[in-house]
Order: C-alpha cells, then structure tokens, then sequence
C-alpha cells in the first residue's frame, strides 16, 4: 500500500522519544581513545560570510528534469506493480551488529568525543568492495519520525566513483536488532523500456515524504519511495536480461523519477532542516583540504504543493532558486548540518595519521569546535563521516563512517563545543 501523498504532520513527542531513548553504549576508551600528543587545535574558521549577489547564487541553482510520466509507467508495466518501503523491509534478511560485537579496528572509526550512544557495524563480507556514503531516516521523512508505521534508516554504499551504488533500507523498529536489505539504486533509459545503474559514489542523501534525494554523477538524482520494483533475477547484470530484470544481484531496484542538474556548482553533501519555513535542504559542495578556495554552504526551498510532495521549489523556468548562501574557510568539509540557523561541519583529518576529524558549528558571528574531553584539542571526530542526518523527533544525529553507523544526540554536540 503506497504511503500518503500529502505529508502529514504528527506529534508523538513523549512516545518516540521514550522508544528510541537509551543508555550510551559502552564502548571502551582503548577502542576510541586518542592521545593528546596526537590531536592538534585546528585553525578556527572564523563567521560564515553571506553570498549576496546574483552571480554568487546563480551559480548554485539546480534545473529540474523529471521523467515522462509515460515512461515511468511502462517500466513499471513491464516489471510488474511497484512496491514500496514496508515491503523491502518485509525482506530483510541481512543484519548489522552491535558495536560491543564489532572489533577494534572497526570501532577507531567512531568519534571520540562525543561518544556514540548508538553503534553498529556492517558485514565485512556483505560490503567488501563497497565504499559507505550518506545516511538519511524516516525522521527526515516525517516529521513524526515514521513511515507508515515504520522506523526506518536508510544507508547508501557504492563501488568507487564509477561503480553502482545500491541502498540498505534497515528496519529500526528495534534498535537493539537492526534488519536490513539491498535496493539497487537505477536510472530509466529508453523511454522506460530499460534501466541502467546508477554508476556512481552517494555523497549526500535525504528522504523527504515520498521522495528520495540522492548527490551523484554530477546532479541530484529524484526517487519516488513508491516505486521499489522487485528484480525477477539474481543475475549479476542491470536492466533486461533474458528471464526478467537483472539488480546487480539485488532482490530490489529504485528507478529514478528525475533529477536536478547542476550549473557551475554542484551540490556534494546532503542534510535536510525542518527548523526553517518551509523545510530546506542543505547542501555544501566539496573543496580538498589542500586548496586555498572557500566552502560553499547553502539550502533550497522544499515544496509545499501537494502535486510535488518531496521535490524542490522552481520558478516559472524550472530552476530551483537558493535562498540562503555562504563561504566557509574550512576545506575538507565531508558533511554538513543546518539546524536552527547553526551550520555544523565535519572536516576531515589535517593529516592522515590517525585518521580524526574535526565538528564545527558556524554560524554569521563566529565558529566553535568540539573539544576532546577537557583539553584544548579538537581532533576528536570521525574523520571518514560523510554524513549527518538530524532525527528531529528523538534528538538524535546519525551519521556513517567506515563499516560504522552510528548516533548520538545534538544536545551532547552542543555541549562539547569548545
């Protein structure tokens, strides 16, 4: 049965937040601790600077393409009746393990301060060759941090910048037992009569009402929940093959409805603010910590048309107009956060040696870092996070780094801001 076209929004507070409410996991300190003659203070990346004018803006927009609605229906004629999300999870067959069962080397990709209160870590063998990319939930989804009545977590993978990427939707109706299963993510070609993978790395993802929103292969790539369609073969090819239709092995495929292309700029990183008026997405764009060029930060308008439930707003031509920009001198940023009019920024390792990161919040007046416990150092974050996806109904941050997923709440961000 397919989800309400129109999001809705329910407040169940109290409930959810008891559901979901936890004692911190107790991951010992030989397994995150850093030593302090390995951190080092970062360089304090001052306010965020407002891009003002028209040509700084302009360059941000994004043109909207949808697929005919016409080949959408013929692929989905061809392949049988689209299912959707409760029916992947139905078939989860695959599950992650706790973080007290995950092993060392596994657990250093953890950030040390401050400390996870959730943890899981992948299969080696079900990821191997397969590189993690963002995380979104169904608390970006709806509000009320349901689908259907589904907890649901959401974690994109792929096999390198060229390579197909594929999706784990995990059932988290019990985060003490995480199930998941694989969607391949697919993009129409020929008219509908055929698809192809999605060949490409999944730095940013967000799930908002019935849409997914997916950074790749130099755009932002459109998915309607929907429209999950089930693979007929296990056959390691994608598209028509003979005997049905092929996922690269997958049980389950995810077509693209459209996408939104880029202009002189495109959109790396991924989050989605429900404190704005209407809903925004947040995206940052990614500049190498050896470059001398700033960070840019910015957010798009969500939609509030019922005909365009989970699509960006356009104007009359059909770009997506940015309403809010800035530039950040903070290089190496590997995920973004926009909650409240603070920017939190993951940035990764000045140097490779132990592999931390940095968390910064910004904002128009100045930036603080997280500090590593009492002392001055800041290297303390998980220096491969390339996510942060906020869970407005339990609190909770949830992001990936390595063969970890993870969360721990904002309010102990906050309160390790230096």
């Amino acid at each position: 049965m397919m989800h309400r076209g129109r999001h809705r929004r329910r407040k169940r507070g109290k409930a959810l937040r008891a559901f979901l409410a936890g004692t911190a996991l107790a991951l010992t300190a030989a397994a995150t601790m850093i030593s302090a003659s390995q951190a080092t203070v970062a360089a304090d990346p001052g306010a965020l600077k407002p891009l003002a004018t028209a040509a700084e803006t302009d360059a941000l927009r994004l043109r909207e393409q949808l697929e005919p609605r016409s080949a959408l229906d013929r692929l989905a004629s061809a392949m049988g009746k689209p299912e959707g999300v409760g029916a992947v999870l139905a078939d989860a067959d695959h599950t992650l393990r706790a973080a007290a069962d995950c092993g060392p080397a596994e657990r250093r990709a953890l950030p040390v301060e401050p400390a996870a209160t959730r943890a899981y870590c992948w299969d080696a063998a079900d990821t191997r060759s397969w590189h993690p990319g963002a995380v979104t939930t169904s608390g970006d989804a709806d509000d009320d941090g349901l689908w259907g009545q589904n907890r649901v977590i959401l974690s994109a993978w792929s096999q390198g910048a060229r390579g197909p990427a594929r999706v784990a939707f995990i059932d988290a109706n019990d985060l003490d037992r995480l199930a998941y299963a694989w969607v391949l993510l697919a993009v129409p070609v020929d008219g509908g009569r055929d698809y192809r993978a999605l060949d490409s790395q999944v730095s940013g993802m967000v799930w908002y009402q019935d849409k997914l929103l997916v950074t790749a292969a130099g755009g932002l790539y459109v998915y309607d929940m929907n429209r999950v369609q089930r693979a007929t073969t296990d056959a390691s090819a994608v598209g028509r093959v003979d005997g049905g239709w092929a996922a690269h092995g997958e049980r389950w495929v995810l077509p693209a409805v459209g996408a939104y292309r880029a202009g002189a700029t495109r959109p790396d990183y991924l989050s989605l603010d429900r404190s704005t008026s209407p809903d925004s997405l947040v995206a940052s764009d990614w500049v190498s910590k050896d470059s001398d060029r700033s960070v840019r930060l910015w957010r798009y308008g969500l939609s509030s048309s019922s005909d365009r439930t989970g699509l960006l707003t356009t104007d009359p031509a059909g770009y997506t107009p940015v309403n809010e920009a800035y530039e950040t001198r903070t290089p190496g940023v590997g995920a973004v956060l926009s909650y409240r009019s603070e920017w939190y920024l993951g940035r990764t390792a000045a140097d490779d040696r132990d592999g931390r990161g940095t968390l910064w919040r910004q904002d128009a007046t100045g930036a603080r870092a997280i500090r590593c416990g009492t002392d001055e150092t800041t290297r303390c974050w998980s220096g491969a996070a390339e996510s942060l996806s906020y869970w407005e109904a339990t609190g909770e941050v949830w992001s990936q780094s390595g063969r970890m997923l993870f969360a721990l709440p904002l309010s102990t961000i906050d309160s390790s801001l230096g």
